[in-house]
């Protein structure tokens, strides 16, 4: 298994994520809000505190990831 090869993919993917970012905006606001709202002042941010807005954007990933196959 060459090396080369596990890279070269994994920066596609990477090329990848503006758009799927792009077609998944809404979770990700939802999420980031989540995330504010759970640290706000000095509070950590703790485990498993946003995990539906967390899955929800994770599910849209997928899918957008999927559409894209080609």
């Amino acid at each position: 298994m060459s090396g080369v090869n596990v890279w070269t993919r994994s920066r596609e993917r990477m090329k990848r994520f503006p758009e799927l970012f792009a077609m998944c905006s809404a979770e990700a606001a939802v999420y980031g809000k989540c995330v504010v709202a759970t640290t706000a002042g000095k509070q950590e941010l703790k485990k498993d505190l946003c995990i539906k807005e967390f899955e929800a954007l994770r599910t849209c990933f997928i899918s957008a990831a999927k559409q894209g196959v080609k």
